[in-house]
């Protein structure tokens, strides 16, 4: 191990960091899981040429290596372990293009989602991925794990906002994959393939996105409110079978908003248990958002319009700090399944079938536009309970049943690795480990995640 320090040190010097503060940082990451022991280094990579030095000397000495950003991840895909180089992209945060005429930029992956956005903004442009944590991930991160968000429902994932991408693969050699052009179809699609691969493949240390321009037109926001979760879920589905489209479709539960108001100081619950923020753009945005009205009241919500700016970035900042108002609460164990839209209230109902089982609380949220929920299990303490997993599994499995999924956009890491042979099964799993082994035959990248 000394060996390997000194090797990355002679090659870059004051990038290789041993503190043992900063060590221990790597350790763990916003899912609130640690590992046992420091990783042996962290590189901070300041170019593609560093991150190059780096994967090969841990090929040469067999050592593995953690790829890390800004570590907001929440499935543990990020953490580092005793012997582990942690190689650092978070210095690596550059726009190097921004191309009005054919939509598209080029950046580094450190750069934060919403310093992109507010560089973009000052020509009129913006990236649609979304997420949550926007304001402390990096578009790297999104990338590793295909993340989601508030306005996926309507403008994709981060798969389809990736045009192409600059890969080091573990021995050091450089693979430029994609294209500038909105089609291309040449060969297999190694792109996608990076998308969502969590670090097991290579190391993404360059992105061209596509962009988007400002969309004109009114911004009509409604926030509805209803007696139970169900209902809300169920004024949901209504609002995606009527044909409406809207840009954000977010479903707060009971527990949550009461949360919420006790972290910001709103007073959302005061209207009623649950609640459903809709958000339509463009020039039809009034038009739709009159129609979605109509639905909610059908299904007995009660619901206020706003075109006002200002009043819709306030309520859409109250549920981005959802996170944070679940944290408050204790410990949690932050889950993401998605199911089809139309099964929305059916996993709510599962969800509180598995309360009733274990005796828990589990407060839940969701991009409804897209059926993608957050369960959180909150709990006492650093480790958790062997009932809260017991429960998570349960959960896990409802979704599969409902024809769902076991990550919408966390990803598996380390947290959910036990059930990925569930939904994908013994083929597809074992053809999955071969696809890692022909990009990374010595099994050096971000070991003991996902397989």
């Amino acid at each position: 191990m000394t060996d390997v320090i000194a090797q990355l040190t002679d090659a870059l010097g004051e990038a290789v960091v041993t503190d043992a503060a900063r060590l221990g940082a790597a350790q763990a990451d916003e899912s609130g899981h640690r590992s046992s022991a420091p990783p042996l280094a962290i590189v901070n990579a300041r170019s593609i040429d560093d991150v190059q030095a780096t994967m090969r000397i841990a090929t040469a000495t067999r050592t593995p290596v953690v790829t890390r950003g800004a570590g907001t991840g929440l499935a543990g895909g990020a953490i580092a372990a005793s012997g582990e180089i942690v190689l650092s992209t978070l210095a690596m945060d550059r726009v190097l293009e921004i191309n009005a005429d054919d939509l598209l930029a080029v950046v580094e992956p450190g750069i934060l989602n919403g310093r992109f956005n507010e560089i973009l903004a000052e020509q009129g442009l913006w990236f649609a991925p979304d997420p949550a944590s926007r304001a402390i991930s990096t578009v790297g991160g999104n990338i590793a794990t295909n993340a989601g968000g508030l306005l996926c429902a309507k403008y994709g994932v981060t798969r389809d906002a990736v045009l192409g991408l600059k890969v080091v693969l573990p021995d050091g050699r450089l693979l430029t994959l994609g294209h500038r052009s909105v089609k291309g179809v040449t060969g297999l699609d190694l792109t996608a393939l990076m998308v969502g691969s969590e670090g097991l493949l290579g190391v993404i240390v360059e992105a061209t996105v596509r962009i988007r321009r400002e969309v004109p037109g009114t911004l009509a926001t409604i926030a509805s409110f209803y007696p139970g979760v169900r209902d809300a879920a169920a004024a949901s589905a209504a609002i995606t079978a009527a044909g409406l489209q809207p840009a954000v479709m977010e479903l707060v539960d009971p527990t949550v908003l009461r949360a919420i108001d006790r972290h910001v100081g709103s007073s959302l619950s005061a209207r009623g248990n649950a609640h459903l923020a809709v958000q339509f753009d463009g020039p039809g945005a009034a038009e739709d958002a009159k129609r979605a009205l109509a639905v909610i009241a059908d299904v007995g919500g009660d619901a206020d319009l706003t075109t006002d700016r200002a009043e819709a970035d306030e309520l859409l900042a109250a549920r981005r700090a959802a996170h944070g108002a679940i944290a408050a609460m204790g410990t949690t164990l932050i889950e993401d399944v998605s199911v089809p839209r139309t099964a929305l209230p059916a996993m709510f109902d599962a969800i509180a079938e598995i309360e009733k089982t274990y005796g828990l609380t589990i407060p839940t949220l969701a991009h409804a536009g897209d059926g993608n929920l957050h369960p959180n299990f909150v709990f006492a303490g650093p480790d958790v309970p062997d009932e809260i997993w017991d429960a998570a599994g349960e959960l896990f499995t409802a979704a599969l049943k409902l024809g769902g999924t076991l990550t919408g956009e966390h990803g598996i890491g380390i947290l959910k690795k036990r059930w990925l042979g569930d939904e994908l099964g013994d083929d597809q799993l074992q053809l999955q480990r071969q696809i890692k082994q022909v990009f990374d035959p010595l099994g050096i990248l971000n070991p003991g995640k996902v397989f």
